[in-house]
């Protein structure tokens, strides 16, 4: 199946878990250590601008990746940043095109299809972590857990993992019995049976 549709229903599906948040929840711990749900919401929003500018082809410019408070309207600014990334990533071509990803390092790009399968763990995780952070129930469709596996496996588990603000943290053991979703959690630093106020 083509990677975007993938994407686009990881996207859709942290959309559902984000809209059951409320201003109230805005500074509930998450999975995330030391990020409340607003801190959460702040970057999962900017990474949706930054993949769309990187798509476009300006995923280089630093601007692209700023991330800014989202205020009380989390849920409406976020849905924005989502609907104009699964748009960017429908565009005709965007396949045949190369994307920087900044974050990865200086000068770092990736074919289309790989930066594109970055982006759906990246949310497909992060949904998850909302998901905990509200203290609500989060099953990811078996589909994109599937999709999800080869990628958590590719992700690099380096000194990057250790620097502040990382989105995964070292990988973690798991008990061999775990679903093949926690063990992709794992892979990426988080414990799914850890409250979110214990972080990671």
């Amino acid at each position: 199946m083509d990677v975007r549709e993938l994407d686009r229903r990881a996207v859709l599906a942290s959309l559902d878990v984000v809209g059951k948040a409320s201003p109230g929840d805005l500074g509930r711990p998450t999975p995330c250590a030391g990020w409340t749900l607003a801190d959460l919401l702040a970057h999962m929003t900017a990474q949706h601008h930054g993949f769309a500018a990187a798509a476009a082809g300006n995923g280089a410019d630093p601007e692209a990746w700023r991330l800014e408070p989202v205020g009380d309207d989390a849920v409406a600014v976020y849905a924005g940043a989502a609907e104009r990334v699964i748009a960017a990533f429908a565009e005709e071509g965007v396949l045949d095109r190369v994307f920087a990803l900044p974050e990865f390092g200086t000068g770092a790009a990736f074919p289309a299809a790989q930066a594109i399968g970055f982006h759906l763990i990246d949310y497909l995780v992060h949904a998850w972590d909302v998901a905990r952070s509200l203290d609500v129930a989060f099953t990811p469709e078996p589909g994109l857990v599937e999709a999800a596996w080869p990628i958590a496996h590719a992700v690099p588990d380096d000194e990057r993992r250790h620097r502040p603000g990382a989105a995964f943290q070292p990988r973690l053991a798991v008990p061999a019995d775990a679903t093949r979703f926690d063990q992709i959690l794992a892979m990426l630093g988080r414990t799914p049976e850890r409250s979110p106020a214990a972080g990671r």
